[in-house]
């Protein structure tokens, strides 16, 4: 007999993950984590260019409507009407596991991207983010495999990913130009049992 009851799967230890909404408050949002150029040097493969509220609106209602699951990472509200500390306060970041085409669906797998505000990083939210979202991946979504890529000069993307378990599988030798030099694009990648493996030693049923 089964033991699972309702529950809210939209929360972690620190953080609760709602919905992108259709408001200028995340459209404002949005365009902050998107115009961040530092950050997104790291993360873009692309020729960076200065964002433009046109391009992070695109980028917006992908993240709404195109991924698997596509959310905003929130502090939860120190006050609500009724109590409830799970209510989404501040947003601090954007999280999102990529869909592939339909015909690709039997093979089970994802991206994962992530990015968090500037004013956050460093207190270990991404990590948290990222881990949340391998659960979602793996015990909702019913994924068997989930990867990401970091570039090599993104030494803290690369400590962070092996530290929270992920393999790295291979490397595209000097396939990025930045900052008049050629790196490498690292994929990293983790599968269901190793994922189950990593939780029941932490102690955790899943």
């Amino acid at each position: 007999m089964s033991t699972t009851e309702p529950f809210d799967p939209f929360r972690s230890e620190r953080l609760v993950y709602r919905a992108v909404n259709d408001t200028p408050e995340d459209e404002q949002f949005v365009h902050s984590i998107q115009k961040d150029a530092e950050a997104q040097s790291g993360a873009s493969y692309g020729l960076l260019r200065p964002e433009s509220m046109k391009a992070s609106n695109e980028f917006k209602q992908h993240v709404a409507e195109k991924c698997l699951l596509g959310a905003i990472i929130c502090l939860p509200s120190p006050t609500s009407e009724n109590g409830d500390v799970d209510v989404a306060g501040e947003p601090i970041g954007i999280v999102c596991l990529k869909s592939n085409p339909p015909h690709f669906a039997h093979h089970r797998w994802t991206d994962i991207s992530i990015d968090i505000a500037r004013k956050h990083r460093g207190l270990g939210y991404g990590g948290e983010a990222i881990s949340w979202a391998l659960w979602y991946a793996f015990q909702m979504a019913g994924l068997h495999r989930v990867q990401l890529c970091a570039f090599s000069f993104n030494e803290s993307a690369n400590r962070l990913y092996k530290k929270l378990g992920f393999k790295e599988e291979g490397r595209q030798r000097e396939s990025m130009w930045f900052n008049g030099g050629w790196h490498d694009n690292v994929t990293y990648g983790m599968l269901e049992d190793e994922w189950r493996d990593m939780q029941r030693k932490a102690g955790k049923q899943v």
